[in-house]
């Protein structure tokens, strides 16, 4: 449980921003440094945030956070990433998007194209979508997981594999310093494999926080994407990396 009200503000703190900072926190509170790591260590011992050098993050490791401490963690940033991302989508292309807060922002920002045949395995996507009348929107089949609407399984990546998309919009929950991405779900994993087997162009809309996050399984390298939508600027060996790989980077 959250010991104090200073604490359930820096998990609040730490939603919204993705990261707090011991420093950053003390001078918020007009408290010493040594209160912070307390607060911290409390809020970590609790399994609500993970340490990290210098700060905390919402905690992740073997099981993904809930979709709605996601679909609130890092609003403002995934925005802005969202908004570039749909600026590089042409009307009339067939598009696939999986299963993410990401890319349900990349949605939001769609709604003003026209006439794009949209597949997703996201039924919070195909609400979101929905009221554009120029889309033709297909929803996948397959299993439905109740904890975020998504659909996942063997079916629903058979179902992909069908398709030839223009673009891919993917969302993933971490990135790995090496450019490995990764996510917690197998199944879900499976379904993103066949999009990006059957994209002309592969985007991945990532925001900070997810190069600071872990996830056990891995979809694929960033060698295998044509763009990375981010607001975090990649470190000098994996940005070497990305063009050694000719994958663009663009960074909001």
């Amino acid at each position: 449980m959250v010991s104090n009200f200073r604490q359930k503000e820096i998990l609040e703190l730490a939603r919204k921003e993705g990261k707090v900072t011991v420093d950053g926190l003390a001078d918020r509170y007009d408290v010493t440094v040594q209160t912070i790591r307390r607060d911290l260590s409390d809020l970590a011992q609790s399994g609500r945030l993970e340490r990290v050098h210098g700060g905390a993050v919402i905690a992740s490791s073997l099981v993904n956070i809930l979709y709605e401490e996601r679909r609130r963690l890092n609003e403002t940033d995934k925005k802005a990433i969202a908004e570039k991302c749909a600026q590089s989508i042409s009307d009339n292309a067939s598009v696939f998007m999986n299963i993410g807060t990401s890319t349900e922002a990349v949605a939001r920002e769609l709604l003003d194209h026209e006439n794009l045949l949209v597949v997703t395995n996201n039924l919070n996507i195909a609400h979101i979508l929905a009221p554009n009348k120029t889309f033709k929107i297909i929803v996948t089949g397959g299993e439905l997981r109740r904890t975020d609407g998504g659909i996942v399984g063997e079916l629903t990546a058979e179902m992909v594999k069908q398709f030839k998309f223009d673009y891919s919009i993917l969302g993933c929950s971490a990135i790995d310093s090496d450019g490995e991405l990764l996510d917690f779900d197998g199944q879900e994993i499976m379904v993103t494999k066949s999009a990006i087997q059957r994209s002309r162009e592969v985007i991945v809309v990532a925001d900070k926080i997810k190069f600071q996050r872990k996830a056990p399984l891995t979809i694929c390298s960033l060698r295998h994407v044509d763009t990375l939508f981010t607001n975090a600027p990649l470190s000098d060996a994996l940005n070497t990396q990305c063009k050694v790989w000719e994958t663009k980077v663009v960074t909001t």
